[in-house]
């Protein structure tokens, strides 16, 4: 299994940004799709986007679009999740994911998972 992981989560204030980093290690993460999914107490795991390894990005969650974008740096083996314009309810647990063959928001597509970064967002 691919090894991936997540940071950059924290406590931030309603309005801001965060940037979180996916960085691969043991593998090069450019023919991959990468996928971002959040995980809120008591809710099932969403998708919120895809990376796909040709560049597009696919946005799967009506309530980021226009706020979050996702961009790679392969010279750092690494695909990053901007989040402008936090909200309250953007408060979860941040995971991304890695497919070889497709973006889906389906969580059951992806064969490796980073173990996840909390992002919360408080006054």
């Amino acid at each position: 299994q691919l090894q991936l992981v997540e940071s950059g989560g924290g406590l931030v204030q309603p309005g801001g940004s965060l940037r979180l980093p996916c960085t691969a290690f043991g593998f090069t993460l450019e023919p991959y799709n990468i996928g971002w999914f959040r995980q809120a107490p008591g809710k099932e795991r969403e998708g919120v986007l895809c990376r796909s390894r040709s560049g597009d990005t696919t946005n799967y969650e009506n309530s980021v679009k226009g706020r979050f974008t996702s961009s790679r740096d392969n010279a750092k083996n690494t695909v990053y999740l901007q989040m402008n314009s936090l909200k309250p309810e953007d408060t979860a647990v941040y995971f991304c994911a890695a497919d070889r063959f497709s973006c889906s928001r389906s969580a059951a597509v992806y064969d490796s998972w980073g173990q996840g970064t909390q992002v919360t967002v408080s006054s």
